[in-house]
């Protein structure tokens, strides 16, 4: 007889997905002005870890309002981070309310971060033999993996265990709390090192395993890092406090007050009719109205299974180069900081060689929860003799604008020269276009056959044109300022 192996328990790291998903989503609005975006984020992705984990118990934890115990330890504490947005602001309680109809424990506790919370959930999980799940975007939880705490990103679509920890920082968990005062913070504002970086970090502490032991031979270290770490001895105790994350919070609520979910279909329809939510409206009607009825089935065209990725180290950038290489056709765009070509600077670019597959390489996210990102000139640089190649066919959406902001950068963006340029708002309006791609698929490079219909009319498909994103952040997307926007017009 086969055993039963129980469900992991899931801690979601809300806050954390609440600043990713924010930047990450275009600021939709209801039809009253109510920003949306942050709520579809966060609201999807424990859609998503429901469907993933089945049967498992599920925790949803956000940071409180105001100062916690670390400021009281360091007035500096998160003093460089700016205000919250208003317009992500207005979005908190809506998704708290979201997740307390979706019948999900919703846990936010004073003086503490939500990483207190998960980490004291976590250690009590361990103490009882529980596996757990922890849901997040945040280094610093990295600290928690063990044999039975494992991290997940349904963002990056990443799972790291005792083994991804080592291969992602080059450190074990018992050791990631040193790596991170070490290299200290600059968002949360943890002094660190000076100039300590995390290979430097890293050789540390494979030469000399903590810190303790590390100052104790700070002697050693040579050279003019070996001063820096001299002067921060002082400090470094402090930015290891900072950086440790709390196992023995005093909790009203524990493991064993946990039970499987139970919605509230009602409420939770009405929150979503609220924020215009209609797809997710139509599955609860469609839910409720199917109950106790059986219905014939319906032929289905097979789905296309989507695998999207967050390009963030150079063994995978390595591979999408050779893939971009030899594809015949590649779909390709741009996340800049402005709309005005002129003054843009690219902040991220994204790939597809094939329908339902594409990877977002980022390279100057600066937001509470960005990743980790490769070095923006360096990736340029090795992008320019595929971009500049006019041998390799190019699909994109307004490949004009993209033009003239790489070439701010120094590269020369060429296509193909006797084939249609697929730049998604030409359309009709250029003798050079033939195809024309339905929006939002704008990064599947599936050419549609050709169509003497005005885009905005070609069957099942969106209008050309969406509004301007205006939020202030670090990428804003791009709209058409020009009656066509190819390469060659």
């Amino acid at each position: 007889m086969t055993e039963q192996k129980t469900p992991p328990v899931v801690l979601v790291d809300g806050s954390s997905y609440l600043f990713r998903a924010y930047h990450a989503l275009p600021p939709l609005m209801t039809s009253k002005n109510q920003p949306t975006g942050a709520i579809k984020g966060v609201i999807s992705m424990l859609r998503r870890l429901e469907q993933d984990f089945p049967g498992s118990k599920m925790v949803v934890v956000f940071d409180a309002k105001g100062k916690t115990f670390r400021h009281e330890m360091y007035d500096e504490y998160k003093a460089n981070r700016p205000p919250m947005p208003d317009d992500l602001a207005c979005q908190i309680a809506p998704i708290h309310e979201i997740v307390q109809a979706m019948g999900l424990p919703l846990l936010i506790v004073s003086g503490v971060e939500a990483d207190d919370v998960i980490g004291t959930l976590a250690h009590e999980a361990t103490s009882k033999g529980i596996e757990v799940v922890v849901s997040t975007g945040d280094k610093d939880m990295a600290q928690l993996v063990s044999d039975h705490v494992t991290l997940i990103n349904t963002m990056t679509e990443t799972r790291m265990d005792r083994d991804g920890v080592v291969e992602k920082f080059g450190v074990i968990p018992e050791q990631i709390i040193d790596y991170l005062a070490l290299v200290g913070d600059k968002v949360d504002n943890i002094p660190g090192v000076n100039k300590c970086g995390p290979k430097t970090a890293v050789k540390w502490l494979q030469s000399y395993q903590n810190i303790d032991n590390l100052m104790a031979h700070a002697d050693e270290i040579k050279g003019k890092i070996g001063e820096y770490l001299r002067d921060a001895t002082e400090t470094l105790p402090l930015s290891r406090e900072l950086a440790t994350i709390k196992t023995d919070v005093d909790l009203e609520f524990g493991l064993e007050d946990l039970k499987l979910r139970e919605q509230k279909d009602d409420e939770l329809r009405e929150l979503f009719q609220e924020y215009e939510f209609r797809t997710w409206v139509a599955e609860l009607e469609s839910g409720s109205d199917s109950a106790g009825e059986a219905e014939a089935p319906k032929a289905e065209k097979p789905a296309v299974e989507k695998r999207y990725s967050i390009i963030t180290d150079q063994a995978e950038l390595d591979t999408w180069l050779q893939r971009l290489k030899e594809s015949d056709l590649f779909a390709f765009d741009t996340e800049t900081t402005s709309l005005r070509y002129s003054e843009a600077e690219v902040v991220g670019v994204s790939f597809a060689v094939e329908p339902g597959e594409a990877a977002y390489l980022p390279l100057g996210h600066d937001y509470m929860g960005a990743p980790d990102q490769l070095d923006r000139d360096t990736v340029l640089a090795q992008l320019k003799p595929l971009l500049e190649d006019p041998n390799q066919a190019k699909v994109g959406q307004n490949l004009k604008y993209d033009k003239n902001v790489l070439a701010n950068h120094g590269i020369t963006l060429e296509a193909l020269p006797k084939t249609p340029c697929w730049s998604r708002t030409c359309s009709t309006r250029c003798p050079v276009v033939t195809t024309w791609t339905p929006w939002p698929d704008s990064t599947s490079t599936k050419a549609p056959p050709p169509s003497n219909r005005s885009p905005a009319k070609a069957p099942n498909s969106s209008p050309l044109t969406r509004s301007n994103w205006t939020r202030p952040g670090p990428t804003r997307r791009k709209t058409p300022t020009s009656p066509c926007a190819c390469i060659r017009c």
